[in-house]
């Protein structure tokens, strides 16, 4: 199983968010901000239902000592999802790096990786499970 991949031992939950993220996409199209693509979905998710919490802080432990690095998460399902938003022309190792740190980090296992900058948005999404 490729940790990269949408397809890949899907679960409802993030085909919900899949499905919420590309009536968004439909919507808006691409070119917006990260903060507009955010609140449009945060909306749709919670049309479904679903609890989500947005821009959570992310602390780093270091030699047992809190610090708070300015990480934040843009949105969680708690114990279910890190979805991490991107408006950029191509996604990079980088931003796979970012939301497997966050998922390291909080202790959730599965994460989103959504780029709206694409003409079609399935080929922005990656799907990473630790």
């Amino acid at each position: 199983m490729d940790p990269f991949d949408i397809k890949s031992g899907s679960d409802p939950i993030t085909e919900v968010v899949i499905g919420c993220a590309i009536e968004v996409h439909r919507e808006l199209g691409p070119g917006l901000l990260e903060s507009a693509y955010e609140e449009c979905l945060a909306y749709e998710l919670k049309v479904q239902g679903l609890d989500i919490k947005r821009q959570i802080e992310l602390p780093i432990k270091y030699k047992s000592v809190e610090l708070k690095c300015g990480y934040r998460m843009d949105i969680l399902i708690p114990d279910k999802l890190v979805i991490e938003l991107k408006t950029v022309e191509k996604l990079l190792p980088i931003h796979q790096s970012q939301i497997l740190t966050y998922l390291r980090l909080s202790g959730v296992k599965t994460g989103l990786l959504i780029n709206f900058y694409t003409t079609l948005l399935k080929n922005g999404i990656k799907r990473i499970v630790l």
